[in-house]
């Protein structure tokens, strides 16, 4: 199908989500433009404008679409009992989406945004939604096992910057072999419930 008959058809949008994703892997945040956007997918310059008032605007959009791909992922792995090895099947999986994306995990955790950009908010909402899906499946997973007085919704933010904190390490380049990490990622998990479970 052509880029044209896309466009008639209506979801000229997704095309451009999509050739922008191509290109922020490719060229990352600095390489993205709605010119060069324009031009890969076969369009107007003017077209991407119709959809992406600006970059910010585009960024915002694969950010949130980004966020809402993590969002599955957090229903798809910590749902149902309560079990350490949904917790590191989860883990694994988050590194592997951050160490396979990572210019759409620094566009979702990254400065660009959140404190030199303009954060739209559709990306708010989804952000703050998928850390609150996060928390409230992990507390069901803990049910029981929180030692007295623990916040947690405090549990919820240390775990995930745990997470962040080892996605980052493998982002950018200081542990280089994603098997290593994923022990390491077992290793934090078994030690974070067990801390949790005395």
């Amino acid at each position: 199908m052509t880029q044209t008959a896309r466009y008639h058809h209506g979801d000229l949008r997704a095309t451009l989500l999509q050739e922008a994703n191509d290109l922020l892997s490719e060229q990352g945040i600095e390489g993205l433009s709605l010119r060069k956007l324009a031009e890969r997918a076969g369009v107007s310059r003017t077209a991407p404008y119709h959809h992406f008032k600006d970059k910010n605007a585009l960024l915002c959009a694969l950010a949130t679409q980004a966020f809402s791909e993590l969002d599955t992922l957090i229903g798809r792995q910590l749902q149902g009992g309560g079990s350490t090895e949904r917790v590191k099947q989860f883990v694994r999986e988050y590194l592997r989406y951050a160490s396979e994306h990572p210019e759409q995990y620094e566009l979702m955790f990254g400065r660009t945004l959140w404190k030199a950009g303009e954060p739209s908010d559709e990306l708010k909402t989804v952000a703050h939604r998928s850390f609150r899906h996060y928390a409230e499946r992990l507390a069901g997973l803990l049910e029981g096992r929180l030692p007295a007085g623990t916040d947690p919704l405090r549990v919820a933010q240390a775990s995930w910057a745990t997470v962040h904190g080892l996605s980052r390490l493998l982002i950018d380049g200081i542990y280089i072999n994603r098997d290593d990490m994923e022990e390491v990622s077992e290793q934090s998990v078994a030690m974070f419930m067990a801390a949790l479970t005395k």
